[in-house]
């Protein structure tokens, strides 16, 4: 029996756990191996168009919300996210369906089979970009909405050929030992999706970041729309929903709660009116019924009402700057106690500093990844920053169950931190974020 022949006999789970494998779970840009992968399948991703995506916060509701609005005009639409909150599949959709195990452990063989063959081995990374564009490719998807990992210059996705449309959505400081320790240097990198004579769009920026991303498309003869934040007037936001006007466009409605999402979504029309200009077939009911009907969980996601429960994926200082935005916005005179796991290499104590001011007590987990810091080494970042009501947990469960016993009428229980923490809540409140 042959290598290959043993590399078809993979089930799914045995697919997800080779991408998985701790050899090649360390991030390391460049295009190199990627290239080579791709190339001895056949170079999948020249079969197909699609919208790239990069950014800090807010990438992954952009994309949901294209995608949902291109499968309503009848495009056949492949998604592309990471991570993923509750089952490995979500990471791998076409029109909201996520891919099937069987597909999964089929590409992946495909995969492994140009993979191991390699001398410099695909990151784990690099080998789901490669299966997903494999996929998408067999399906002959119309176009596929396609989300940066880190970065973007040196990303595995930036193998693609030019976009119909690069989107840029807020940019901050995060992954700062792989991107650069400036906001204006991390820039350089999401800038790098720009292609020449590539239709771009971007939220609005911080002013070296906008500075960055305005040069690099007058260098790439690249066409630049700004979402300026004076253009989204917001007309109703609640715990129900949002409507809100961009430009010529008035009272549109989407389900995702955040102060941030009209903001997000507004880099949607512009992505979708520069897809009209290309000749895309997208019309504005289209547009409405995508924008109203896009989900993203953990992103400031409503689990449970009295006692009120929140879950948010943020995991840099933006995201929890953000968090504690909403937070105000949503329940101005709530007690908040916060269910906070992180990873250890991210910026823990401006991530803390950010929701201290709300906090009235705060329970530590630690996140299921290798990467994530201990419980009780989180709950001393908290006592350092000022918060003495704090207690570390030996599981999300227990940290849940003890916010809601403990919680009074006027509280709201929030969990942040970390997407990983994300994925195990949804599972204890039964939310398997199941495709459609």
């Amino acid at each position: 029996m042959s290598r290959a022949d043993d590399y078809k006999q993979m089930d799914s789970a045995q697919a997800i756990d080779y991408i998985n494998q701790r050899d090649w779970r360390e991030s390391r840009l460049g295009l190199e191996r990627i290239v080579e992968l791709l190339g001895g399948l056949g170079n999948p991703q020249l079969d197909t168009r699609f919208v790239h995506v990069a950014g800090t916060n807010g990438k992954g509701s952009v994309c949901a919300m294209l995608a949902q609005i291109l499968a309503a005009a009848g495009y056949r639409t492949g998604l592309f996210t990471s991570p993923y909150i509750s089952s490995f599949n979500e990471r791998i959709q076409i029109d909201g369906h996520f891919i099937s195990d069987e597909a999964l452990a089929q590409t992946t063989s495909q995969v492994r089979g140009i993979a191991d063959e390699m001398l410099d081995h695909p990151t784990e990374f690099e080998l789901i970009t490669a299966v997903a564009l494999q996929y998408f490719s067999e399906q002959q998807c119309d176009i596929v909405v396609l989300e940066v990992g880190m970065g973007g210059r040196l990303d595995a996705t930036n193998v693609i050929p030019l976009p119909e449309v690069a989107a840029i959505t807020p940019i901050s400081l995060d992954h700062t030992v792989e991107l650069g320790d400036t906001v204006g240097k991390i820039a350089a990198e999401k800038a790098g999706i720009i292609k020449p004579g590539g239709c771009v769009v971007s939220a609005g920026q911080v002013p070296d970041a906008r500075a960055v991303i305005t040069e690099v498309c007058a260098s790439m003869d690249a066409q630049l729309t700004v979402v300026e934040a004076a253009d989204v007037i917001v007309e109703q936001d609640d715990l129900s929903g949002q409507s809100f006007s961009y430009r010529d466009h008035h009272d549109l409605r989407i389900g995702l709660l955040g102060t941030y999402q009209p903001h997000n979504a507004a880099v949607v029309v512009e992505v979708v009116e520069c897809l009209r200009d290309k000749g895309w077939q997208i019309s504005e009911e289209a547009l409405r019924a995508g924008l109203f009907a896009a989900r993203w969980p953990a992103r400031f996601e409503l689990v449970h009402e009295r006692p009120w429960f929140i879950i948010d994926g943020g995991h840099n200082p933006q995201g929890a700057e953000s968090l504690a935005a909403n937070l105000r916005h949503y329940f101005p005179d709530a007690e908040i106690t916060f269910i906070f796991g992180v990873m250890a290499d991210k910026d823990i104590t401006s991530m803390i500093l950010a929701v201290l001011p709300l906090a009235h007590k705060i329970f530590t987990v630690t996140a299921d990844n290798h990467r994530a810091l201990p419980a009780a080494q989180l709950a001393d970042y908290v006592r350092a920053g000022g918060l003495t009501a704090v207690q570390a947990y030996g599981s999300v469960e227990q940290a849940v169950e003890e916010a809601m016993r403990t919680a009074g009428s006027n509280t709201v229980i929030c969990a942040f931190g970390s997407f990983y923490i994300a994925g195990a809540l949804r599972r204890i409140f039964k939310l398997d974020n199941q495709s459609a």
